[in-house]
């Protein structure tokens, strides 16, 4: 595919325009609610019929994890483990106990889900990377019950499954799968959370369930975006595009510098990827149009370049000097990042994906004040009885 370029006027419809050369994918909105709603009703039989049909395979559901790796490969996932548990321990916020004005306590508590499910998408190769990334950020959220979702069940993902500590491991995907596990079958109990990348019948999948589970957002084709000033080597913009391209059809990468000579020289074939150059007229332009793409990945690369890093605000992970393959396996952070501009608001996943945050509130002696606040409110609005039950605590021993 050739590599577009473009010179940068107005950031935001030059983001338009350079999202606009991957076409948005179909609707697949109906034949995804007829799936969902068939495992919904009729459990396991559905279940097992789509899993044939769709996966290819027949038999039991449930893998085991466990089998044995390639040294290196064995070496390579322990490093990515450890470190995407550092980071994830990181994110783990403490409980705050709040003495109010009026003398009562409210408790911010962060509590995890019981049970959360972690798809990995099949495809061209298995993913254990994705395993990675979904099962030890939800153990160290204090998941009690870790579930991955696997279509094939790769040995492979089996293997990184027993060393992440995934509690079960079923041989299935796509929408039948989000279903199963959203709503439960005789064979899967239902979670609590669905993270995880999947084809376009997986991300409406758990769109449509997302009413009854949490999950982690919507995760389209992949994209990345090099800011990048005089100095930057060309060779690793170039290897760093050309890396991300890999992903293939739907995936976006992009470059864009204040030095014409430096886009001159970047040489990359984006096989299946949309590919743009863009020539800004300035770095504070090319910021403001980095800020617009608000990109999955942003690397910045380039000294004036990486001095801008404490001014980004719409990214899924900057990588200040480049360098995103690593983050894809080794380097802490987590791959599974928003994507299609969604970074503008979301964030990647983390141990907030699996806890939730729960206030416990102890009125105590600050009845009274409180009624003598809340009641007319109430009564403003047209609730006597949350009126009188204010009212009724403020001259009792609490």
């Amino acid at each position: 595919m050739a590599v577009e370029r473009f010179a940068l006027g107005d950031p935001d419809e030059v983001a338009a325009r350079v999202r606009a050369l991957a076409p948005g994918p179909g609707s697949v909105a109906d034949a995804v609610a007829a799936i969902v709603a068939d495992v919904r009703e009729n459990g396991d039989e559905a279940l097992l019929r789509y899993v044939e049909r769709f996966d290819g395979v027949s038999g039991p559901l449930r893998a085991e994890p466990g089998g044995e790796l390639d040294a290196a490969v064995r070496s390579g996932l322990e490093v990515a483990i450890a470190n995407v548990r550092a980071v994830a321990e990181a994110g783990l916020g403490g409980e705050e106990e709040v003495v109010l004005a009026q003398g009562h306590v409210v408790r911010l508590r962060s509590v995890p889900v019981r049970r959360a499910a972690v798809y990995v998408p099949g495809g061209r190769a298995p993913y254990p990377s994705t395993v990675v990334m979904g099962v030890v950020t939800a153990r160290v959220a204090g998941v009690e019950e870790v579930v991955v979702c696997a279509p094939g069940a790769h040995p492979l993902i089996l293997a990184a499954c027993a060393l992440c500590g995934a509690d079960e491991v079923y041989s299935m995907g796509g929408a039948h799968a989000v279903a199963a596990l959203a709503y439960g079958t005789e064979t899967i109990s239902r979670v609590d959370v669905v993270v995880g990348p999947g084809n376009l019948y997986v991300q409406e999948a758990k769109r449509l369930v997302s009413g009854d589970v949490g999950i982690d957002g919507f995760a389209g084709p992949s994209d990345v975006l090099v800011l990048a000033s005089a100095g930057a080597d060309p060779a690793l913009v170039s290897i760093d595009l050309a890396a991300q391209a890999e992903h293939g059809e739907g995936t976006i990468v992009c470059a864009v510098s204040d030095d014409p000579a430096l886009l001159d020289a970047v040489q990359f074939d984006p096989g299946d990827a949309v590919a743009a150059l863009v020539d800004a007229p300035d770095l504070d332009t090319a910021l403001a149009f980095a800020e617009a793409f608000a990109p999955e990945h942003l690397e910045l690369m380039g000294t004036e370049a990486e001095a801008l890093s404490p001014r980004v605000r719409s990214a899924g992970c900057v990588f200040v000097g480049g360098g995103t393959a690593f983050g894809d396996y080794v380097a802490g952070s987590n791959h599974t990042l928003p994507t299609g501009g969604a970074a503008r608001f979301a964030s990647g996943l983390n141990v907030g994906h699996f806890r939730r945050r729960m206030n416990e509130v102890r009125i105590g002696s600050a009845a009274g004040e409180l009624a003598r606040a809340g009641a007319p409110i109430a009564r403003a609005e047209g609730f006597d009885v949350h009126a009188a039950s204010m009212e009724v605590r403020e001259n009792r021993d609490q």
